[in-house]
């Protein structure tokens, strides 16, 4: 059933880790023309989502200078080192309580076209399911669309399963769409990673 009321979307991108694996700040390393924070918010941008806010915590400093004056709200997470899943929860209550859905998107993951996130969003207007999912070769991937309803649910979640365990608790409110972009599996955690992606 298609949706009557189009709210907006916030896309909420997680840029708070320390990128221990990689032993220097992932996110300022060079990617292309930019950096991948850059890149992130920028594809970001791009697509139909409406707002877009970024949850820093590691180097907040050095990173909002890097963002520069791109159209986006930031948000410092004091408890990043708690897990994802504490900016996760920080994001959300940064944003207006009457926002619409949400897309959780991982701040090192600069393969997420802006294509694969409208793709996500159209699936969500066109149907009644409240948790959209990006599927590449039977994996699921980022970014996951959440509706507003659930916001107070990943506030109970346990931090080690994270957002995720969301699609265990309401199975018949998921949506897997498969999309035909290998980015949406590919996190940079550690140099191997990033001489991979950039090579």
């Amino acid at each position: 059933m298609k949706k009557q009321f189009l709210e907006e979307k916030w896309a909420i991108i997680l840029s708070a880790g320390s990128s221990r694996r990689m032993g220097t700040q992932k996110l300022l390393l060079p990617y292309g023309s930019k950096t991948i924070i850059e890149t992130v918010i920028d594809n970001v941008l791009n697509s139909s989502v409406d707002h877009v806010l970024v949850v820093l915590g590691s180097d907040h400093e050095k990173i909002r200078k890097r963002i520069g004056p791109r159209p986006v709200e930031v948000c410092h997470n004091q408890q990043h080192k708690q897990g994802m899943l504490s900016s996760v929860i920080c994001g959300l209550r940064a944003i207006p309580p009457d926002a619409g859905a949400v897309l959780i998107f991982l701040g090192d993951q600069p393969g997420i076209t802006p294509d694969v996130t409208n793709t996500i969003i159209e699936a969500y207007n066109d149907g009644p399911f409240g948790i959209v999912i990006p599927v590449y070769s039977h994996r699921r991937g980022h970014p996951l669309l959440i509706d507003r309803k659930y916001i107070r649910e990943i506030e109970n979640l346990d931090p080690e399963q994270g957002v995720r365990a969301l699609r265990h608790h309401f199975p018949e409110d998921v949506l897997e769409v498969e999309v035909d972009e290998s980015g949406i599996l590919m996190d940079i955690d550690t140099p191997e990673d990033y001489k991979n992606r950039t090579s």
